[in-house]
């Protein structure tokens, strides 16, 4: 049976949203969950949920503004990098994790190592389309990037995208700002070179108001275009459901028609949000580990391991490999 390692300390909301959806997907998924931390806190949650799944121990807590490598370093024995070290030494089959990114991404580094041939592991984050999902990478872990960085994220992505979302031949699609070979910075243009003759299915540029319809299946930039993106989407699906519910309940006649078009909103709502599509894959890590997001709850935190167990089940890693 697969295991996961999950942090129970990492997040806003943990460990009692941690702990909930890690109960849900150990119920839902065939599945086992190991919960990392502080054991009087887990243990607590888990009786107040009625169920019982492994506690591994973790006395310290990296918290959300620490200095990412000097908190790795420094708190031995901190939840984030006691899961780690299950991943490292075969214990567990994968981590997850809605603690500190940066610390996530520093202990994974320094214990588990980089697949050979990557020079930098990216960060992988799933937008919800009306059928299936489209992978944007790097979504935040480098800022600065090289072009031959942007095409080992092009072959880990288009690897992801097709076995573990399930895509045959994934379309690869660079972010920029046209559609000809010509535009952008020296970085894409550069770029742009290297996908073309790389061995995957690469579509050309894509512009960023093409993303969420869906024109590549797979889409890559840099980390500091891609977190900007990745915050603007999660700021716009929130303030369009918050204008269309204002708009809507004014007038009895508006608020009349709100009744029925509640279930769709709420449901057009889940579908834009992060607990929908739960954690995003560190790809380019010598080990399956996924971020969730800081403010997950339980719902995120389920969909999160769901996600994490399908990259265990596609074999991502060697896919990646090969």
């Amino acid at each position: 049976m697969i295991r996961i390692a999950v942090d129970a300390m990492g997040g806003d909301f943990a460990p009692a949203e941690v702990v909930r959806g890690a109960v849900l997907a150990s119920r839902e998924l065939a599945v086992e969950i190991v919960l990392v931390g502080q054991p009087d806190m887990i243990n607590r949650e888990l009786s107040k949920a009625k169920a019982k799944l492994p506690v591994v121990s973790a006395s310290e807590v990296i918290q959300m503004d620490e200095a990412p490598a000097q908190a790795v370093k420094q708190k031995k024995d901190a939840s984030i990098n006691v899961a780690v070290n299950l991943v490292k030494e075969g214990n567990a089959d994968a981590i997850v994790s809605a603690g500190n990114t940066g610390a996530l991404m520093a202990a994974a580094l320094f214990k588990l190592g980089r697949l050979p041939g990557i020079e930098r592991p990216a960060i992988a984050a799933g937008f919800p389309l009306p059928s299936g999902k489209v992978l944007l990478l790097d979504a935040g872990a480098n800022v600065d990037c090289k072009p031959k960085h942007l095409e080992q994220f092009a072959v880990m992505g288009s690897s992801y995208a097709q076995h573990v979302f399930h895509i045959e031949n994934p379309r690869i699609g660079l972010l920029n700002i046209g559609e000809e070979k010509e535009k952008g910075n020296e970085l894409t243009r550069e770029a742009w070179s290297l996908l073309k003759n790389a061995r995957i299915n690469f579509i050309g540029n894509v512009e960023s108001k093409e993303i969420l319809q869906g024109k590549a299946d797979v889409v890559v930039c840099d980390g500091f275009v891609g977190n900007l993106v990745l915050k603007f989407a999660e700021g716009l699906a929130g303030s369009i459901f918050q204008m269309l519910k204002s708009d809507l309940s004014k007038g009895i006649l508006n608020k009349v028609g709100l009744v029925f078009l509640l279930p769709a909103l709420f449901k057009l709502r889940n579908k834009l949000t992060y607990d929908e599509y739960g954690g995003a894959p560190l790809l380019g890590i010598s080990g399956v580990v996924f971020k969730a997001h800081g403010r997950s709850k339980a719902r995120a935190i389920n969909n999160a391991i769901r996600e994490t167990t399908e990259a265990v089940k596609g074999n991502m890693l060697e896919k990646i490999r090969s």
